[in-house]
Parts: structure tokens; C-alpha cells; sequence
């Protein structure tokens, strides 16, 4: 049987992030995905025309099914929403034995808000704390803490914001920083630190990337595999699948999950 990883997010009908991204991660990474739908986005290449979050009973009802008869062994977290949502989902979370991965999205691709302002303090207080790996990137990171990081030195210090929250290892994701050389990467538990590095790709076409890492990550935890190395293997599958990344529609692209059966 192949490792069991749910994904608790939004819904993109555009197929490029979210539950589609997460599914289509999972799939590529030999991982069985499973899913409970947050909310449901009218969503495609040029943004986000509306979004509706779903009934915490639903949310609850969709988790209790899949975990009270399949199992997990991994959970990645993606949008949740509002507040009612989020501590509802981390009420749930706090007595699964998997690790999780919280990927705390706020704003898309497109800069349409994918999280109440309400909720930012139920994400620090309740969802952070129950988090094996945080994955904020540069603007999340600014939303949930104050830090803003300008420079490569500045992601120590947001790292140590987010830890103060309580997840277990931060991921600080410095792919909107300036430079043309490389992407770079921060993972710490507070001790270890463990910079990543990869090249920076001339491609537009970069939707769900967030998503994408998250899930890549969660699917190597499910696998067994320790934090620092599911992390190292996570940042090789969504660069590759950056470079690969392919226009659809008049907007921004996906980027292309099945990258290594075409390569």
C-alpha cells in the first residue's frame, strides 16, 4: 500500500493549486492522497473570482471518514479560510499522530485574499502550535509575524518568529526575494539550520507552487522519511516542477506536476 497523506485545503477549479495541486503531488510522489475540501474558488489562470468556505460539520464529517477508517500518515493543511475554520481544523489535528504540515495561505497566486484577517491570530495560536513544519513564504511570513525580509540575512529572523509560535521546523520560503541566480530556502528547528538552494528559473508560469512544496513535503514524511531529507527532496520535485511550468489560459500557469514522466 502506498503512503497515506491527506491534504485539508481549498478547492481551485482551475486546477494549477490547492486540493488538485496537493493531489497531483502526492500522486507523482508515489503517495495516496486524500482530501478534505475547506472551500470551494471560482478560480483560473487570472485569478480568483469567488470563493465559498464550506460548513465546519462538513469539514469535521470529511476528516472523521478518512481517518476513522483509512488512516493517515502524513496531513498537509493548506487554505482554511476564517477562524471558525482554522480552529476547527487544528482541534482535529491536535490528536493525529502524523506529522503535519501547515502551509499558512493567505493571499494567491494572484494576490486575492485566501484568509480572513480574523484568522491570523487562531493560525498563530491554534494551528502553528500543532505543526511539524511550517512552510510560510516571504508575504505569510509579514502577515503572521511583522518580520519583512528584504534580504537572504533577514530569513534567520523570520524563522525565529515563526518558531516562536510553536511548529517544530520552520520552512521560510525565499522565492520572492531579489536575485536572478538562485532560490533559496530556509529550514530550522531553532538548532539546525539547513539552507536550500536551487536555480532560479525564467518561467511565469509558477501557480501552486506553495501548495506543491507543502504536499512534496508531507508525501516524504508519510514515506518515513526524517524532516531535513523529505524537505531536500520536496525543494528537487517543485523546482523541476517550476521549470516545466506551462501557460494555460490568459493568466498566470500551472506548474507541472508530472514534470518527471515527461523528462
Amino acid at each position: 500500500m502506498p503512503p497515506l497523506v491527506l491534504t485539508v485545503a481549498g478547492s481551485d477549479s482551475g486546477g494549477g493549486a490547492g486540493i488538485q495541486a496537493d493531489l497531483k503531488t502526492m500522486l507523482a510522489l508515489g503517495a495516496h492522497g486524500m482530501s478534505v475540501i475547506t472551500a470551494v474558488t471560482a478560480q483560473n489562470s487570472r485569478g480568483v473570482q469567488g470563493a465559498w468556505e464550506l460548513p465546519e460539520e462538513a469539514v469535521r464529517a470529511q476528516y472523521r471518514a478518512v481517518v476513522d477508517d483509512i488512516g493517515v500518515q502524513a496531513v498537509k493543511t493548506g487554505m482554511l479560510a476564517s477562524a471558525r475554520l482554522v480552529e476547527t481544523v487544528a482541534e482535529l489535528l491536535a490528536d493525529v499522530a502524523a506529522p503535519v504540515v501547515v502551509d499558512p495561505v493567505g493571499v494567491s497566486k494572484h494576490g486575492d485574499a485566501l484568509l480572513a484577517a480574523s484568522a491570523l491570530d487562531s493560525v498563530r495560536t491554534k494551528l502553528l502550535p500543532v505543526a511539524t513544519v511550517a512552510t510560510p513564504n516571504l508575504d505569510e511570513v509579514a502577515q503572521l509575524t511583522g518580520v519583512v525580509v528584504e534580504h537572504e540575512d533577514d530569513l534567520r529572523r523570520a524563522a525565529a518568529a515563526v518558531l516562536e509560535y510553536g511548529p517544530r521546523w520552520a520552512l521560510i520560503k525565499g522565492g520572492h526575494l531579489p536575485g536572478d541566480a538562485q532560490a533559496v530556502d530556509l529550514l530550522t528547528d531553532g538548532d539546525e539550520e539547513h539552507w536550500l538552494r536551487a536555480p532560479r528559473h525564467d518561467n511565469r508560469h509558477t501557480h501552486g507552487t506553495g501548495c506543491t512544496l507543502a504536499s512534496a513535503v508531507a508525501a516524504g514524511l508519510a514515506k518515513g522519511l526524517p524532516v531535513v531529507e523529505a524537505v531536500r527532496e520536496a525543494k528537487a520535485y517543485v523546482t523541476g516542477a517550476i521549470a516545466a511550468g506551462f501557460a494555460l489560459g490568459a493568466g498566470i500557469g500551472p506548474v507541472d506536476h508530472g514534470w518527471r514522466f515527461r523528462a
